[in-house]
Protein backbone atom coordinates (compact mmCIF):
# COMPACT_ATOMS: atom_id res chain seq x y z
CA UNK A 1 0.00 0.00 0.00
CA UNK A 2 1.46 3.58 -1.04
CA UNK A 3 0.95 5.73 2.10
CA UNK A 4 1.75 9.50 2.89
CA UNK A 5 1.95 11.14 6.09
CA UNK A 6 1.67 14.79 5.99
CA UNK A 7 3.24 16.30 9.03
CA UNK A 8 3.77 20.49 9.54
CA UNK A 9 7.39 19.27 11.11
CA UNK A 10 9.48 16.48 11.43
CA UNK A 11 12.51 15.39 13.43
CA UNK A 12 14.93 16.35 14.15
CA UNK A 13 12.41 18.88 14.71
CA UNK A 14 11.41 18.38 18.63
CA UNK A 15 7.73 17.83 19.47
CA UNK A 16 5.63 14.67 20.35
CA UNK A 17 3.37 14.60 17.03
CA UNK A 18 7.09 15.29 14.70
CA UNK A 19 7.99 11.80 16.65
CA UNK A 20 4.66 9.82 16.27
CA UNK A 21 4.89 10.71 12.39
CA UNK A 22 8.16 9.31 12.87
CA UNK A 23 8.04 6.07 14.71
CA UNK A 24 4.69 5.31 12.49
CA UNK A 25 6.52 6.32 9.41
CA UNK A 26 9.44 3.68 10.29
CA UNK A 27 6.72 1.10 11.37
CA UNK A 28 4.69 1.01 8.38
CA UNK A 29 7.41 1.20 6.16
CA UNK A 30 9.23 -2.16 8.03
CA UNK A 31 5.80 -3.83 7.37
CA UNK A 32 6.60 -3.62 3.45
CA UNK A 33 4.28 -0.67 2.87
CA UNK A 34 5.53 2.47 0.32
CA UNK A 35 5.86 5.36 3.02
CA UNK A 36 6.37 8.92 1.86
CA UNK A 37 6.61 11.75 4.46
CA UNK A 38 5.77 15.22 3.49
CA UNK A 39 6.52 17.93 5.76
CA UNK A 40 8.15 21.56 5.97
CA UNK A 41 11.60 20.34 7.23
CA UNK A 42 12.95 17.09 8.35
CA UNK A 43 15.37 14.34 7.93
CA UNK A 44 14.68 10.51 7.15
CA UNK A 45 15.76 7.58 5.81
CA UNK A 46 12.52 6.48 3.38
CA UNK A 47 10.92 9.13 0.99
CA UNK A 48 11.22 12.41 2.20
CA UNK A 49 9.57 15.10 0.40
CA UNK A 50 9.89 18.74 1.55
CA UNK A 51 7.27 21.18 0.98
CA UNK A 52 8.29 24.90 0.60
CA UNK A 53 6.86 27.09 3.62
CA UNK A 54 6.81 29.90 5.93
CA UNK A 55 7.11 29.09 9.30
CA UNK A 56 4.64 31.07 11.45
CA UNK A 57 3.64 30.53 15.18
CA UNK A 58 4.13 26.74 14.90
CA UNK A 59 1.82 26.39 11.83
CA UNK A 60 4.05 26.39 8.82
CA UNK A 61 2.34 27.88 5.57
CA UNK A 62 3.04 25.61 2.64
CA UNK A 63 3.92 27.34 -0.86
CA UNK A 64 3.53 24.66 -3.24
CA UNK A 65 2.45 21.40 -2.65
CA UNK A 66 3.93 18.73 -5.27
CA UNK A 67 0.58 16.16 -7.00
CA UNK A 68 0.93 12.84 -4.69
CA UNK A 69 -0.78 10.06 -6.12
CA UNK A 70 -1.40 7.27 -2.89
CA UNK A 71 -3.82 4.64 -1.56
CA UNK A 72 -4.32 6.62 1.97
CA UNK A 73 -3.61 10.30 2.62
CA UNK A 74 -2.41 10.39 6.33
CA UNK A 75 -3.05 14.29 7.70
CA UNK A 76 -1.97 14.90 11.69
CA UNK A 77 -2.76 18.37 12.91
CA UNK A 78 -3.42 20.81 15.35
CA UNK A 79 -1.53 22.97 12.95
CA UNK A 80 -4.41 22.90 9.99
CA UNK A 81 -2.49 24.45 6.51
CA UNK A 82 -1.18 21.37 5.28
CA UNK A 83 -4.05 19.18 5.94
CA UNK A 84 -6.51 21.87 4.98
CA UNK A 85 -4.39 21.77 1.32
CA UNK A 86 -4.93 18.10 1.31
CA UNK A 87 -8.28 17.78 2.44
CA UNK A 88 -9.68 17.22 -1.15
CA UNK A 89 -7.22 13.94 -1.78
CA UNK A 90 -8.98 10.74 -0.95
CA UNK A 91 -8.99 8.63 0.86
CA UNK A 92 -7.82 11.36 3.78
CA UNK A 93 -7.50 10.18 6.84
CA UNK A 94 -6.66 12.98 9.84
CA UNK A 95 -5.52 11.98 13.69
CA UNK A 96 -6.29 15.17 15.75
CA UNK A 97 -3.68 15.04 18.10
CA UNK A 98 -4.84 18.14 20.36
CA UNK A 99 -7.25 20.66 20.38
CA UNK A 100 -5.76 24.55 19.71
CA UNK A 101 -5.94 26.42 22.80
CA UNK A 102 -3.05 29.76 22.70
CA UNK A 103 -1.91 30.27 26.12
CA UNK A 104 -1.63 33.10 28.14
CA UNK A 105 2.44 33.52 27.13
CA UNK A 106 4.13 32.48 23.69
CA UNK A 107 7.86 32.00 22.98
CA UNK A 108 7.98 34.07 26.13
CA UNK A 109 5.88 37.18 25.47
CA UNK A 110 2.27 38.10 26.66
CA UNK A 111 -0.21 36.97 24.55
CA UNK A 112 -3.37 38.98 24.59
CA UNK A 113 -6.73 37.22 25.31
CA UNK A 114 -8.71 38.51 22.42
CA UNK A 115 -5.89 37.91 20.22
CA UNK A 116 -5.11 34.45 21.32
CA UNK A 117 -9.51 33.97 20.80
CA UNK A 118 -9.28 35.29 17.37
CA UNK A 119 -6.32 33.04 16.44
CA UNK A 120 -8.14 30.02 17.53
CA UNK A 121 -11.38 30.57 15.41
CA UNK A 122 -8.96 31.06 12.82
CA UNK A 123 -7.53 27.94 13.10
CA UNK A 124 -11.36 26.44 14.19
CA UNK A 125 -12.64 27.45 10.18
CA UNK A 126 -9.92 25.87 8.47
CA UNK A 127 -9.91 22.45 10.79
CA UNK A 128 -13.19 21.82 10.53
CA UNK A 129 -13.79 21.55 6.56
CA UNK A 130 -10.87 18.88 6.94
CA UNK A 131 -12.52 16.99 9.23
CA UNK A 132 -15.81 17.23 7.57
CA UNK A 133 -14.29 15.88 4.25
CA UNK A 134 -11.91 13.47 5.83
CA UNK A 135 -12.95 9.19 5.54
CA UNK A 136 -12.13 8.54 9.06
CA UNK A 137 -11.18 11.53 12.45
CA UNK A 138 -8.39 9.37 14.84
CA UNK A 139 -8.03 10.77 18.21
CA UNK A 140 -5.43 9.00 20.58
CA UNK A 141 -8.05 8.96 23.71
CA UNK A 142 -11.79 8.47 24.22
CA UNK A 143 -11.87 11.40 26.85
CA UNK A 144 -10.20 13.62 24.76
CA UNK A 145 -12.37 12.97 22.23
CA UNK A 146 -15.65 13.39 23.91
CA UNK A 147 -14.61 16.54 25.74
CA UNK A 148 -12.74 18.76 22.82
CA UNK A 149 -15.49 21.55 21.00
CA UNK A 150 -14.18 19.97 17.48
CA UNK A 151 -13.95 16.71 17.58
CA UNK A 152 -17.24 16.24 19.34
CA UNK A 153 -19.28 16.30 15.95
CA UNK A 154 -17.26 14.11 14.31
CA UNK A 155 -18.25 10.96 16.65
CA UNK A 156 -19.67 8.67 13.81
CA UNK A 157 -16.97 8.92 11.57
CA UNK A 158 -14.03 8.81 15.01
CA UNK A 159 -11.50 5.94 15.42
CA UNK A 160 -9.31 5.80 18.20
CA UNK A 161 -5.45 4.89 17.84
CA UNK A 162 -3.46 5.50 21.45
CA UNK A 163 0.10 6.42 21.37
CA UNK A 164 2.80 4.15 21.87
CA UNK A 165 6.24 3.42 22.67
CA UNK A 166 8.91 1.38 21.43
CA UNK A 167 8.75 -0.77 25.04
CA UNK A 168 11.92 -2.46 24.21
CA UNK A 169 14.35 0.83 24.52
CA UNK A 170 13.44 1.19 28.23
CA UNK A 171 14.78 -0.65 31.44
CA UNK A 172 12.32 -2.40 33.85
CA UNK A 173 14.86 -2.96 36.79
CA UNK A 174 16.53 0.24 38.12
CA UNK A 175 17.34 1.34 41.60
CA UNK A 176 15.26 4.26 42.34
CA UNK A 177 16.96 7.36 43.04
CA UNK A 178 15.65 10.16 45.78
CA UNK A 179 14.13 12.58 42.90
CA UNK A 180 11.12 13.66 41.20
CA UNK A 181 11.23 14.50 37.39
CA UNK A 182 9.65 16.44 34.92
CA UNK A 183 10.81 16.23 31.29
CA UNK A 184 9.12 18.53 29.06
CA UNK A 185 9.22 21.55 27.48
CA UNK A 186 10.12 24.72 29.69
CA UNK A 187 7.35 26.89 28.55
CA UNK A 188 4.38 28.11 30.44
CA UNK A 189 1.19 26.34 29.44
CA UNK A 190 2.91 23.32 30.88
CA UNK A 191 2.24 24.56 34.48
CA UNK A 192 6.09 23.97 36.01
CA UNK A 193 5.33 27.00 38.29
CA UNK A 194 2.73 24.61 39.89
CA UNK A 195 4.84 21.86 40.84
CA UNK A 196 7.58 24.24 41.53
CA UNK A 197 5.34 25.40 44.51
CA UNK A 198 4.51 21.79 45.52
CA UNK A 199 7.74 20.66 45.86
CA UNK A 200 8.85 24.13 47.72
CA UNK A 201 6.35 22.51 50.41
CA UNK A 202 7.16 18.79 49.70
CA UNK A 203 10.76 20.11 50.52
CA UNK A 204 10.01 21.15 53.64
CA UNK A 205 8.64 17.74 54.67
CA UNK A 206 11.27 15.25 52.84
CA UNK A 207 14.77 15.05 51.40
CA UNK A 208 13.93 14.56 47.63
CA UNK A 209 14.83 16.73 44.86
CA UNK A 210 13.30 17.81 42.07
CA UNK A 211 14.92 17.59 38.70
CA UNK A 212 13.76 19.18 35.44
CA UNK A 213 14.41 18.34 32.15
CA UNK A 214 13.88 19.71 28.60
CA UNK A 215 14.47 23.67 27.36
CA UNK A 216 12.22 26.48 26.26
CA UNK A 217 11.52 30.37 26.43
CA UNK A 218 10.24 30.32 29.96
CA UNK A 219 13.38 28.48 31.29
CA UNK A 220 15.11 31.40 32.87
CA UNK A 221 12.16 32.37 34.19
CA UNK A 222 11.49 29.31 35.92
CA UNK A 223 14.87 28.92 37.61
CA UNK A 224 14.10 32.48 39.03
CA UNK A 225 10.95 31.43 40.24
CA UNK A 226 12.66 28.14 42.00
CA UNK A 227 15.78 30.13 43.51
CA UNK A 228 13.14 32.60 45.17
CA UNK A 229 11.65 29.52 46.64
CA UNK A 230 14.90 28.28 47.57
CA UNK A 231 14.08 24.64 46.09
CA UNK A 232 16.76 21.99 45.50
CA UNK A 233 16.15 21.78 41.93
CA UNK A 234 18.31 20.79 39.00
CA UNK A 235 17.83 22.23 35.33
CA UNK A 236 19.40 19.77 33.09
CA UNK A 237 18.36 21.24 29.77
CA UNK A 238 18.01 18.60 26.54
CA UNK A 239 19.37 15.15 27.40
CA UNK A 240 20.98 12.95 24.96
CA UNK A 241 18.33 10.35 24.60
CA UNK A 242 19.79 7.37 26.53
CA UNK A 243 20.93 9.46 29.20
CA UNK A 244 17.17 10.99 29.22
CA UNK A 245 15.92 6.91 29.17
CA UNK A 246 18.67 6.43 32.12
CA UNK A 247 17.30 9.64 34.10
CA UNK A 248 13.12 8.49 33.86
CA UNK A 249 14.66 4.90 34.87
CA UNK A 250 16.22 6.04 37.96
CA UNK A 251 13.22 8.38 38.78
CA UNK A 252 11.05 7.93 41.77
CA UNK A 253 8.04 9.14 40.27
CA UNK A 254 7.48 11.47 37.25
CA UNK A 255 5.21 14.54 37.45
CA UNK A 256 3.01 16.18 34.38
CA UNK A 257 1.59 19.25 35.89
CA UNK A 258 -0.08 20.40 32.26
CA UNK A 259 -3.46 21.88 33.03
CA UNK A 260 -3.88 23.10 29.05
CA UNK A 261 -5.40 21.16 26.58
CA UNK A 262 -2.35 21.50 24.58
CA UNK A 263 -1.70 18.52 26.49
CA UNK A 264 -3.93 15.98 25.09
CA UNK A 265 -1.86 12.52 25.42
CA UNK A 266 1.59 12.99 27.16
CA UNK A 267 4.23 10.39 25.66
CA UNK A 268 6.50 10.91 28.57
CA UNK A 269 3.88 9.20 30.89
CA UNK A 270 4.81 6.20 28.73
CA UNK A 271 8.17 6.20 28.96
CA UNK A 272 7.68 6.41 32.64
CA UNK A 273 5.42 3.63 32.61
CA UNK A 274 7.60 1.37 30.63
CA UNK A 275 10.60 2.18 32.69
CA UNK A 276 8.45 1.03 36.03
CA UNK A 277 8.63 4.79 37.30
CA UNK A 278 5.16 6.06 38.45
CA UNK A 279 3.48 9.00 37.47
CA UNK A 280 1.11 11.85 38.44
CA UNK A 281 -0.56 13.99 36.32
CA UNK A 282 -2.64 16.62 36.79
CA UNK A 283 -6.77 15.37 35.96
CA UNK A 284 -6.94 16.56 32.53
CA UNK A 285 -9.30 14.68 29.38
CA UNK A 286 -6.96 12.25 27.74
CA UNK A 287 -3.55 13.19 30.05
CA UNK A 288 -5.85 11.71 33.09
CA UNK A 289 -6.88 8.41 31.19
CA UNK A 290 -3.20 7.94 30.34
CA UNK A 291 -1.77 8.92 33.80
CA UNK A 292 -4.48 6.11 35.45
CA UNK A 293 -2.39 3.04 33.74
CA UNK A 294 0.76 3.80 35.97
CA UNK A 295 -0.03 6.08 38.90
CA UNK A 296 -2.48 8.64 40.00
CA UNK A 297 -3.95 12.11 39.35
CA UNK A 298 -4.63 15.33 41.32
CA UNK A 299 -6.36 18.59 40.67
CA UNK A 300 -4.89 21.25 43.24
CA UNK A 301 -1.32 21.76 44.49
CA UNK A 302 -2.14 20.84 47.58
CA UNK A 303 -3.08 17.38 46.64
CA UNK A 304 -0.01 16.95 44.31
CA UNK A 305 2.30 17.88 47.73
CA UNK A 306 -0.02 14.98 49.56
CA UNK A 307 0.27 12.32 46.76
CA UNK A 308 4.30 13.08 46.45
CA UNK A 309 4.88 12.51 50.11
CA UNK A 310 2.40 9.47 50.01
CA UNK A 311 4.61 7.91 47.26
CA UNK A 312 7.93 8.86 48.19
CA UNK A 313 7.56 7.49 52.20
CA UNK A 314 5.64 4.26 50.45
CA UNK A 315 8.28 2.06 48.56
CA UNK A 316 5.90 -1.34 47.80
CA UNK A 317 3.00 1.27 46.43
CA UNK A 318 5.46 2.86 43.75
CA UNK A 319 6.83 -0.15 42.63
CA UNK A 320 3.11 -1.72 42.98
CA UNK A 321 2.12 1.28 40.45
CA UNK A 322 5.87 0.78 38.34
CA UNK A 323 4.65 -2.87 37.75
CA UNK A 324 1.03 -1.92 36.77
CA UNK A 325 2.50 0.78 34.31
CA UNK A 326 5.10 -1.36 32.51
CA UNK A 327 2.23 -3.96 31.83
CA UNK A 328 -0.36 -1.44 30.62
CA UNK A 329 2.42 0.17 27.91
CA UNK A 330 3.28 -3.71 26.98
CA UNK A 331 -0.58 -4.81 26.00
CA UNK A 332 -2.03 -1.25 25.30
CA UNK A 333 0.66 1.40 24.20
CA UNK A 334 3.13 -1.00 22.26
CA UNK A 335 3.89 0.44 18.29
CA UNK A 336 2.99 -3.35 17.28
CA UNK A 337 -0.92 -2.54 18.79
CA UNK A 338 -1.18 1.34 17.14
CA UNK A 339 0.43 -0.10 13.96
CA UNK A 340 -2.20 -2.96 14.25
CA UNK A 341 -4.87 -0.62 14.47
CA UNK A 342 -3.49 1.92 11.77
CA UNK A 343 -3.16 -0.84 9.13
CA UNK A 344 -6.70 -1.46 9.61
CA UNK A 345 -8.09 1.58 9.08
CA UNK A 346 -6.13 2.33 6.03
CA UNK A 347 -7.60 -1.48 4.70
CA UNK A 348 -10.97 0.23 5.53
CA UNK A 349 -10.63 3.00 3.45
CA UNK A 350 -8.36 2.17 0.66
Amino acid sequence: MKIIQISPYFPPHVGGVEYHVKELADGLARRGHQVSVASSCGRWTGEMVSIPSINLFYSPIPIKLPKFQADVYHSHIPSPLFAFMFRSATPHIVTYHNDVVIPGRVNGHLMPRSFAASLEKINERMVRPVLEEAEIVIATTKSYALTSPVLKDYQHKLRIVPNAVNVSLYPQVRKKENYVLYAGRMLSYKGVETLLFAMSEVQKRADLELLLVGDGYDRSRLEELARRLHLRAKFTGRLERSMFIDTISRAEMLILPTQNRLEAFGIVLLEAMACETPVLAFDTPGVSEVAENGGMIYSSTQELCELILDLHENELQRARLGAKGRRAVEENFSWKRALDCMEAIYQEVA
